[in-house]
């Protein structure tokens, strides 16, 4: 099965990863990757430089972000490949257990993948 880890920042903090950070999320994801629980990650842009495409009405408008209304943020994403959402709530706490030296606070919403098929 595969799980969409979204991780939710503040934005607005300024904070940003240390080397220590970076160095252990590079080894994480390298062991993750090579095992096969790791399928994509991806860290994302600031609001500042993303749009919204919006449906309200019936009628579509873009929004320019940053989107100042939003405390919270998806900051990053990582789509892991588990045998149950138990599976992929423990790859993802070894995620957010490295951000706990630094300080960091943050949130990562787990979420199982629906898999349509369309044949």
């Amino acid at each position: 099965m595969r799980f969409l880890s979204l991780i939710r920042v503040q934005e607005n903090t300024g904070k940003q990863p240390s080397e220590r950070l970076m160095r252990e999320m590079g080894e994480l994801m390298g062991d993750m990757s090579r095992n096969g629980t790791l399928l994509d990650t991806a860290g994302l842009m600031p609001t500042a430089k993303g749009k919204r495409v919006r449906l309200r009405g019936g009628k579509i408008s873009l929004v320019d972000g940053p989107f100042t209304e939003t405390k919270e943020v998806v900051g990053g994403y990582a789509m892991l490949q588990a045998q149950s959402l138990e599976e992929a709530i423990a790859l993802t706490e070894r995620f957010v257990e490295l951000h706990i030296a630094d300080g960091w606070e943050l949130e990562c919403e787990v979420r199982q993948v629906m898999e349509a098929d369309f044949g």
